[in-house]
């Protein structure tokens, strides 16, 4: 049983992370609190309804795959249309092509609600809606007014392939070509694994976007291009005609997400697929970032959908299953596990972690808002940055811990966690390929070490920490004794992602890159919890005396992971300033020998 978690959604977004200012601005002009609220109501209502009791259902069927085809899972073309039928596919879409043109911010929040229904039907759609940014952005006129209004409506979907056998996270090895056919359209042949919905019965054509390398493209990522790769051309009135040369191969057998078909796909059998250019020639790697920043920050939702789907079912647990009896508890007979303080802390470990990662993804959404209605060159570079910044934690933190939760909630089960009868272990099985795909999390902190730290020459890293500091000032400038230990351990914590930023700033202005990079995975979990200590204590702040019991349970929840979690912080600093000399000299040859 799912119940989508309406109030702390809406709390988060409008006290949190900034969509009370995203609506003064005149592009959100309309968007009132009874329009949220109605979006976030029924949104909900369709995940906890609609999606949600085919999650079961569609990991144990799978994807079978026969004769080039694949069969989703029994319900799940009938679903994905009532989803379609309701508008969700295009809520931030650009209204010239149908979408509804809302903020990120309510995107990301509906996301989150079908991520907690089934991760395995939501990824669907969210590669859709990063193939409709890539190619709102760099798409020629002709390929929008032929490809976009049916991607929009999610008449028809849209996929990412990227990855092939010998090149995964370094696209450098891409090995794809691209033959010019000399009338403005280009022979595709190659064959790209690991293709999310790369071949389904849910919609009459799938729109692929490939990356491959024209004959005389220069080596390593500056060669690559991008291509719109139809599987079913489509004639000058709209309508369907043959099939391109475009075919899966097989679909991949995997530890989680089931009902969602994981392809090989196999471009040329036949003499060539028929591509499109997108964007410039060797250019496409800037192109298919788009898709991927916004697939990024999916993913970090997906996370948070799972860890908050995970929770809720451990928390129904906790408070049916009895076992012994709780310290301090009168009457007879055995208590409520939930009552166990071994149990509550894990039940607030839970919650905190799954609040934090709502937080941070709302947070970069947020940011990514801000940079498409900032009325200034600066201002809109500022909030670029921000949302550059604050991706590779999206999608990290997120996702890690949706693992940590998901394996809690297995716990807090017992012996009914590891069989399958609960359903808890298919939140950990679906959640783990998030810390994956789309970038790994050691790539995600690599990312943030060499790319993002740097940008505005430093600057925007050190007015981040700063607005940190101010909040975890307001905390202990409030006298609250509910807040315990909060603004001590957040002090401490903002002191030690200070400190480590400025080591990692020298270390790489003095070419030390191999020392920075050994402790990149610490450093990015020592910024995540950092950021999510001090949102947490910002709703806290932010709760105000209307909602007492809310304001007493935010608080708790802020003083928990403050008086649990932060700790690990002044260990991450250690972490990344000491252990590059022992991680350094391993060599791996010896481990074999």
């Amino acid at each position: 049983m799912y119940r989508a978690p309406i109030d702390e959604i809406a709390f988060t977004l409008k006290n949190v992370c900034g969509l009370e200012e995203l609506q003064k601005h005149e592009a959100h002009s309309e968007l009132g609190d009874d329009l949220v609220s109605a979006i976030l109501t029924e949104a909900g209502r369709f995940a906890a309804e609609e999606i949600a009791p085919l999650n079961s259902v569609a990991d144990k069927h799978g994807t079978p795959f026969s004769n080039g085809a694949v069969t989703t899972p029994p319900g799940w073309k009938e679903l994905y249309h009532r989803w379609i039928e309701g508008g969700w596919n295009g809520l931030s879409a650009n209204p010239d092509f149908g979408g509804q043109g809302l903020p990120v911010m309510l995107s990301a929040a509906a996301l989150e609600m079908w991520n907690s229904g089934s991760m395995a039907f939501a990824i669907g759609p969210t590669l859709t809606i990063g193939a409709v940014e890539a190619l709102e952005k760099h798409a020629t006129d002709e390929l929008k007014a032929k490809y976009l209004e049916k991607l929009v409506s999610g008449e028809w979907m849209g996929t990412m392939n990227l990855t092939e056998p010998q090149a995964g996270s370094d696209l450098n090895a891409l090995k794809a070509k691209a033959i010019p056919n000399g009338d403005g359209t280009y022979r595709i042949s190659g064959q790209k694994i690991f293709i999310t919905y790369g071949e389904h019965d849910m919609t009459d054509n799938i729109v692929h976007l490939v990356l491959a390398r024209l004959p005389d493209a220069p080596a390593g990522t500056r060669g690559i291009s991008l291509f719109l790769v139809p599987k079913l051309f489509v004639n000058d009135d709209g309508t369907l005609g043959e099939h391109n040369d475009v075919r899966c191969a097989g679909v991949e057998h995997k530890l989680g997400i089931h009902g969602s078909p994981t392809c090989t796909m196999v471009f040329g059998d036949d003499g060539g697929a028929t591509g499109w250019l997108i964007g410039e020639e060797n250019r496409g790697l800037a192109c298919m970032f788009t898709m991927m920043n916004n697939a990024r920050l999916a993913v970090g939702i997906q996370g948070l959908g799972v860890a908050e789907r995970a929770y809720q079912q451990a928390l129904a647990y906790a408070l049916d299953r009895k076992q012994g009896r709780a310290p301090g508890e009168k009457g007879e007979g055995m208590s409520a596990i939930a009552h166990h303080p071994d149990i509550k802390r894990t039940l607030l470990a839970m919650r905190s972690r799954t609040q934090v990662a709502r937080a941070i993804c709302y947070a970069c959404a947020h940011a990514i808002d801000m940079s498409h209605v900032a009325e200034t060159a600066e201002d809109r570079k500022f909030w670029s940055d921000r949302a550059g910044l604050l991706t590779p934690l999206a999608k990290a933190i997120p996702t890690d811990f949706g693992v940590e939760v998901a394996s809690m909630g297995v716990q807090i089960h017992g012996g009914m966690g590891y069989v399958e009868e609960t359903g808890a272990a298919q939140h950990l099985r679906d959640s783990r390929i998030a810390t994956i795909y789309e970038g790994t999390n050691g790539i995600q902190s690599i990312d943030l070490v060499m790319r993002k730290l740097p940008l505005s020459n430093g600057e925007h890293i050190d007015g981040f920490i700063s607005e940190l500091r101010q909040i975890a000032d307001e905390v202990a400038a409030s006298n609250r004794p509910e807040f315990g230990a909060t603004a001590d351990r957040l002090h401490a914590a903002i002191e030690e992602l200070e400190r480590v930023t400025s080591w990692m700033k020298a270390a790489q202005a003095e070419g030390c890159v191999a020392e920075a990079l050994a402790g990149a995975t610490p450093y990015l979990r020592l910024a995540g919890l950092t950021l999510g200590g001090v949102l947490l204590a910002k709703g806290a702040l932010r709760s105000g005396t209307e909602n007492a019991a809310a304001s007493k349970d935010r608080t708790l929840l802020a003083r928990s992971f403050a008086e649990t979690s932060l700790y690990e912080t002044i260990a991450l600093g250690a972490d990344v300033t000491s252990s590059a000399g022992s991680i350094l000299s391993l060599d791996p040859e010896a481990l074999a020998s």
